[in-house]
């Protein structure tokens, strides 16, 4: 069996909260995005294996989200089979486009249907939240508000059919504690559903709140954001905690060139 993990990008991301159990309450909305790695399982009955290629993966393999889950799996499903697990990984890690969460959602959603458990998305979810904040979001995979640590999902209708992504990672590595250390949290302005519902207002509304600490220390990824702007995009922010920065046209926009170090996907969503 084979899928595609997508990554994601966020449409606004409010740091409204610091919580007692040291995570932050957040607001954001995700979107999928069609920048996939590819995910394969194939029943063995020898013993449970797991191996990568493309983009190097770092770490130990049994650290690994995907073999998590399907640990996470075999604790209530004592008798599911061994598996032999090999991702090809094209999505950057560390880059605020959620790849390790939806390379683990997917893992889940497969050995469902794999080992016919006959899991809901209810569950799934449930055992995707135990993984990382992120990875619920993958198991529906379509246009949510993220809530909560991000795990509280509320679906929206959001059409962005036929517009155009140019999605731009510099490889700088943002660290979490680096991206909350110059976070101060406070409550959104406005109604993030009323917000994109109007994308005239999304320029100046639809804030990543880590830009602003992010972009003194790193004026690179501020550059970016500026430079899709001049290009045409009629919304660019950049994702997550960074460092990837993305922007959205109607329409595919003239040829732009970037450092020969920075990873470039294009699209259409």
């Amino acid at each position: 069996m084979i899928s595609f993990p997508n990554a994601k990008i966020n449409l606004g991301l409010y740091i409204t909260a610091k919580r007692s159990d040291g995570y932050h309450e957040i607001e954001s909305c995700m979107v999928p995005i069609p920048l996939v790695d590819a995910l394969e399982m194939i029943v063995d009955t020898k013993k449970t294996t797991f191996s990568t290629t493309g983009l190097d993966v770092p770490g130990d393999a049994k650290d690994n989200l995907i073999l998590k889950a399907y640990q996470l799996l075999k604790k209530d499903f004592p008798n599911l089979p061994n598996i032999s697990i090999h991702l090809h990984k094209t999505i950057p890690m560390g880059a605020g486009l959620g790849g390790g969460s939806s390379d683990a959602a997917f893992a889940l959603t497969m050995m469902n249907n794999l080992f016919d458990l006959i899991l809901d998305d209810f569950f799934l979810e449930e055992y995707a939240a135990q993984l990382g904040s992120d990875c619920p979001f993958f198991i529906e995979n379509i246009p949510q508000i993220a809530r909560g640590r991000g795990e509280i999902l509320e679906p929206i209708t959001l059409d962005m059919k036929g517009t155009y992504l140019v999605l731009i990672n510099p490889r700088i590595h943002i660290g979490t504690k680096e991206a909350y250390a110059g976070v101060s949290p406070k409550k959104t302005a406005g109604k993030l559903e009323e917000i994109l519902e109007d994308k005239t207002r999304w320029k100046d509304e639809l804030i990543n709140d880590f830009e602003a600490s992010i972009f003194p220390n790193h004026p690179e990824i501020a550059a970016i954001k500026s430079k899709l702007y001049e290009n045409g995009a009629y919304y660019a922010a950049m994702s997550g905690s960074g460092s990837s920065v993305f922007g959205l046209f109607e329409e595919k926009p003239s040829s732009m060139k970037w450092d020969d170090g920075y990873f470039q996907f294009e699209g259409i969503l």
